[in-house]
């Protein structure tokens, strides 16, 4: 099985820190080191850990007509994003649904750079260039370079012995930085709740990069275990399990994510694929949300659980669960229906046959710490 997989270019390193290894979006990841998902987690909480995260896919838009092309295929102001910073995005269907979500960062020059979710790259390469093919140049960057993120409190003192301008960077910032004489892309954010950065870096120069940061006192090689525990208490939302082409962004509770500009009432209303399902929603509401939840007892609760109300009717599905390492007690997330989504709101999911009782929470589970200076 594992011939068929690709590797990222610190796999070799994986194995030499003793890391297991698991099939994740066609790559061959480490979920957990020696050290065990639970104390991974909480030491990205407590100092600094290293996460491989070079199966996403990292795109180029070039030219003059570049932000004003993407804006047809997303609900977010790229026209009017500033040069050095970057904004979450998603590319939406024709019914308002969710095709992946993405970051985009604005570089200058007429360039933007795009990181999208590692199973989804393909089809947004596909995507972009049957939409925008003739209106920009779409390079991708899927072999030429790989993508660490440094996250955690301690994540600033670390990178800035590399590059003290770090430091000044705010949340959400993004900038070309030199790395151990190479030229890096850095950007002030995580999928964690924590401080933190993203850093691009050539594939040739990755192992070097990794192992200088992992050299570090404060820092730790992390997995896709802690790195998922960590971004659900954090209430972030996973591809392919929180939101699919099945859920718009009103029903993923990310509305938050639609530029005001782009919005029914905005100066460049609409124009993206399915705005006006999206707009219809927001106006009517929506039979189902994405709403926190919180087991009433040790039983952690998984993807694919039942929820149901007191009477045994079933309201909603469980997208994303399992243990809060820094909560000490399991979290999930789940769509249910819309009488059912308030705050403090009594259900249970089904596991194993038995009803663990839950609680509609509000997110993050945990508070997130970004730097905004």
């Amino acid at each position: 099985m594992s011939e068929t997989l690709h590797k990222t270019p610190l796999h070799a390193l994986h194995l030499e820190l003793g890391a297991r290894m698991v099939p994740f979006a066609g790559y061959d990841m480490p979920v957990q080191y020696p050290l065990g998902v639970l104390k991974e987690h909480l030491h990205t909480r407590e100092q600094a850990g290293l996460f491989d995260v070079s199966h996403m896919g990292q795109i180029i838009l070039r030219g003059i007509d570049a932000t004003r092309a993407l804006e047809t295929l997303v609900p977010v102001d790229i026209v009017d994003l500033p040069v050095g910073m970057q904004r979450y995005a998603m590319f939406t269907n024709a019914q308002g649904g969710i095709l992946d979500d993405l970051m985009v960062a604005n570089l200058g020059d007429d360039t933007l750079f795009l990181v999208v979710n590692a199973a989804c790259k393909d089809q947004d390469l596909a995507h972009l260039r049957k939409h925008l093919g003739d209106r920009c140049e779409i390079q991708p960057l899927f072999e030429e370079r790989a993508l660490l993120a440094l996250q955690g409190p301690a994540a600033v003192k670390v990178l800035e012995r590399l590059a003290p301008e770090v430091a000044n960077m705010t949340f959400m910032q993004f900038r070309p930085v030199t790395l151990l004489g190479e030229d890096c892309f850095v950007s002030r954010s995580g999928y964690t709740g924590e401080d933190g950065y993203e850093i691009s870096v050539p594939a040739a120069a990755a192992e070097a990069l990794a192992r200088r940061l992992l050299a570090e006192p404060e820092v730790q090689p992390i997995g896709l275990g802690a790195r998922d525990s960590l971004r659900l208490e954090a209430g972030l939302c996973l591809y392919g399990h929180d939101m699919d082409t099945t859920t718009t962004p009103i029903e993923a509770s990310l509305l938050w994510a639609i530029s005001k500009v782009r919005r029914a009432d905005g100066a460049r209303a609409g124009g993206f694929p399915g705005a006006d399902v999206v707009f219809a929603q927001q106006q009517a509401g929506v039979a189902r949300k994405r709403v926190g939840l919180l087991p009433q007892e040790r039983t952690p609760v998984r993807e694919g659980a039942q929820i149901v109300d007191e009477a045994g009717k079933v309201v909603g599905e469980v997208c994303s669960g399992g243990f809060g390492p820094t909560l000490g007690a399991p979290v999930a997330m789940g769509y249910v229906d819309n009488e059912h989504a308030a705050l403090d709101t009594a259900l249970f999911a089904v596991v194993r046959g038995k009803q663990v009782a839950l609680k509609v929470s509000k997110m993050p589970f945990v508070a997130q710490r970004y730097y905004r200076g």
